[in-house]
């Protein structure tokens, strides 16, 4: 069964990630409103009524978002995430809107571009800190919005696949983005993980500089050792589990290489048009499903 929408595919299938997928609806879209959804998730009956409605009363919101219903409560990556609490994911004014949103298209058309091409992860703080620059505000309703179903993937393999698609790296491509800016400021106080990432860096710099310490062989062993160990022992600690502890810091690790990968991998225009090809025109698909009901 063929339904009555515009679908359209990446010319280059190398220029797939989180930031063109969005970017290139937005560009076939034409409505007054715009919504993204992810491809691992489901909207919820309601949701959309309730954040058209708030827009349509509030002229300086540029977009709505509501509760993630977090369907994966296996996998240590997203039963972490749904440990944290984060400012972002509470109702009202927030700073981005993960997980996407009912977006107003002068706002974006404001902004720009909706979600920059070069984003393997992060659009959403992107296009944050873009339309918050420009005095708009992003809003997240007390209603659920859509449900996650996330990856099944087991959490280590996850972080390979990560690292694989560039995923990892949407942090350091942010900030590479955002240099020279106003909102590389926003980025800062915004992203929590950047500074824990830093500090990660920062350790792996103590580990490696240990070698050169004015120091015997065996007592430079042990401070290497006590070194490496303390954040895996205070985190086990902190987690009340040795499989969580463990998996942090491995992930922050991680994390942090990408940072680094992400901030030496150049970037294309984030304003130029996407190449893509039309899988089916709404226009086309108007006309024959009127040509057959006429003949």
């Amino acid at each position: 069964m063929r339904y009555p929408v515009h679908i359209v595919q990446l010319k280059h299938g190398d220029e797939r990630c989180c930031g063109a997928g969005p970017q290139l609806g937005y560009q076939h879209s034409r409505g007054a409103f715009v919504y993204i959804l992810d491809g691992d998730m489901q909207m919820l009956p309601g949701f959309l009524e309730e954040a058209l409605a708030f827009m349509v009363a509030h002229g300086d919101v540029a977009g709505v978002g509501g509760n993630i219903v977090e369907k994966n409560t296996k996998s240590l990556e997203y039963v972490a995430r749904s440990e944290r609490v984060s400012a972002h994911r509470l109702p009202g004014l927030v700073d981005r809107l993960d997980g996407g949103g009912l977006y107003r298209r002068s706002a974006i058309e404001a902004a720009g571009y909706l979600s920059n091409r070069n984003l393997h992860s992060y659009e959403e703080f992107d296009l944050g800190t873009r339309l918050r620059v420009l005095r708009w505000k992003l809003w997240r309703l007390p209603i659920d919005a859509a449900s996650h179903f996330g990856h099944d993937t087991p959490p280590y393999q996850l972080l390979m696949r990560r690292w694989r698609t560039r995923y990892i790296c949407g942090l350091g491509e942010l900030v590479r983005a955002a240099a020279g800016q106003s909102r590389l400021g926003m980025l800062w106080r915004g992203v929590r993980e950047l500074q824990l990432y830093a500090v990660v860096i920062v350790w792996w710099g103590v580990l490696f500089s240990v070698a050169l310490w004015p120091l015997s062989v065996p007592v430079r062993g042990i401070v290497f050792v006590t070194t490496a160990l303390v954040p895996f022992l205070f985190m086990v600690y902190r987690k009340r589990s040795v499989a969580k502890g463990i998996y942090s810091i491995v992930s922050w690790c991680f994390n942090a290489a990408g940072l680094v990968r992400g901030l030496l991998h150049a970037q294309l225009p984030a304003r130029e048009v996407i190449s893509s090809n039309i899988l089916q025109d709404i226009a086309a698909f108007s006309s024959s499903t009127n040509t057959e009901r006429n003949g």
